[in-house]
Order: structure tokens, then sequence, then C-alpha cells
């Protein structure tokens, strides 16, 4: 049984699909294997920050890219908001926008 991408709203979906060239190609690669395998590729494409909330992990020509999702029951894994990289360390606003719309998505689907 294979597993299904959804996306927090319309908005997570046009922003991961209008990064830069190399990033969206990346996404499609990894989200194309984990719809095979799973959400949890390992690094170095996938972190677990815990209590459901991974980190997918974009690299390419034009930077680095993060896109935080979660799983649902039923092989569910839904984007939750994601962002080009400008430092080293993962801004907390942006943890905090993924962990927002998770606690939602998990209420909502319990």
């Amino acid at each position: 049984m294979s597993y299904s991408i959804h996306y927090y709203n319309d908005a997570v979906q046009d922003a991961i699909f209008a990064l830069p060239k190399t990033l969206a190609a990346r996404y499609v690669t990894l989200t194309d294997r984990m719809q095979i395998v799973g959400a949890n590729l390992s690094k170095p494409h996938t972190e677990a920050f815990g209590d459901g909330l991974f980190e997918l992990r974009l690299k390419g020509a034009e930077g680095i890219a993060r896109v935080f999702y979660c799983t649902l029951v039923g092989r569910r894994i839904v984007m939750l908001h994601s962002f080009v990289k400008k430092t080293q360390k993962t801004p907390p606003a942006e943890r905090r926008i993924a962990e927002t719309r998770m606690k939602e998505i998990k209420n909502a689907h319990p």
C-alpha cells in the first residue's frame, strides 16, 4: 500500500512548487520516494523533530529549503510549511508555524 501526499492548504502547495527550480525538482524526487517507502527517509533527506513533526531537507544549486510535514492515520503525509533557509539554524518562527498547523490538522483528524 502506498502513501499519499496532502497539503495543509493551497498556499502551502503553491509555495512549495514556487521554490527555485532545483529545489522544487528535489522536492518532487523525494516525495515520489516517500509515496513508496513512507515519511521517514532518514538523514540527510529527512529529520524527525518529535511529536510527529518531520522536516524534508532540500538542497539544490539555488540554495537550501525546508518543508515541514506530519503523518496521519491511513498513510497520509501532510505538508505543513516551507521556506528557503538563509541561516544555518532553522528560525524558530518557521518551526512554530509548522507546529501550529500540525496541531490543527491532528485535532481535525483524530
